[in-house]
């Protein structure tokens, strides 16, 4: 297929669904939009996915909702993440969930369904007698088992100041940065500093702080050449069990436990 499909392919025929697995995350994905809402599930790493607005984390065993329209662009952690997807044709009726981007959890039942559809690719149509009815109550599976969408983005700076802050914190994540020492280095006082965080991001700089260096050490726990000591420090935390709490508190696992779950399930 087309190594494009996602531009060229994906809304050829605007009521199939559309199935595209084993992309494998060797290259970014430039921006784009569909016609059609995207399911995109991921194993085996991170995939960042950025938006107009947002940079989304979507860890291993979770997948995205991505609405019909909206423009983003996919960044794969490394060449050993599989990327699958589903494109949905979608109502303008469509209820809230289908409108709204969001990262969830994968429940038994919907990861056994897209174990069933793992070698389907392209279009599928309603004449598929065998195979339409499955990858369209897996659409409306979504919908009915979904919990609470996990707040796995960050919010993009617009303020050019508070790029570059941003983009130094990223740069040196494997340093612990306090809001004086920040904000000094920038030649900005405390307040102004945790107020320009407050007013562009909606975030605390603590908050939008220990979020950026969890996010960053998933990608870090998907690597085994790395143990947990190790990507606590090169996120900056000199103490593990901080480190291990704080993950806690982020992602609702342990770093350890998190590192289980993120073994490759589906064959490929």
């Amino acid at each position: 297929m087309n190594s494009k499909y996602y531009l060229t392919e994906v809304d050829k025929i605007p009521k199939s669904i559309f199935c595209y697995h084993n992309a494998m995350g060797s290259s970014f994905i430039e921006p784009h939009s569909h016609d059609k809402g995207q399911f995109l599930y991921t194993e085996g790493g991170v995939v960042h996915v950025k938006t107009n607005t947002r940079m989304y984390y979507l860890p291993a065993r979770h997948y995205m909702w991505i609405p019909a329209g909206v423009r983003h662009a996919i960044y794969p952690s490394s060449p050993k993440v599989i990327m699958r997807n589903l494109y949905f044709p979608i109502k303008a009726k469509a209820t809230e969930f289908y409108k709204t981007e969001g990262i969830y959890h994968i429940n038994k039942l919907v990861m056994e369904l897209l174990l069933f559809t793992k070698n389907w690719n392209g279009d599928i149509t309603k004449s598929q007698k065998t195979k339409y009815p499955i990858v369209h109550a897996f659409k409306t599976l979504l919908e009915q088992s979904v919990s609470q969408s996990l707040a796995l983005e960050l919010p993009h700076p617009t303020d050019s100041r508070l790029i570059s802050i941003t983009n130094y914190l990223s740069d040196t994540i494997d340093q612990e940065h306090l809001l004086p020492k920040l904000a000094s280095n920038f030649s900005m006082t405390d307040k102004s500093l945790y107020r320009l965080f407050k007013k562009d991001l909606g975030l605390s700089f603590i908050k939008y702080y220990t979020q950026l260096r969890i996010f960053k050490s998933l990608e870090y726990l998907a690597n085994s050449d790395y143990n947990i000591s190790q990507i606590a420090n090169m996120v900056g935390y000199s103490s593990l069990p901080t480190f291990s709490n704080t993950f806690s508190k982020v992602m609702g696992k342990r770093p350890s436990e998190y590192r289980k779950s993120n073994e490759i399930y589906l064959e490929h």
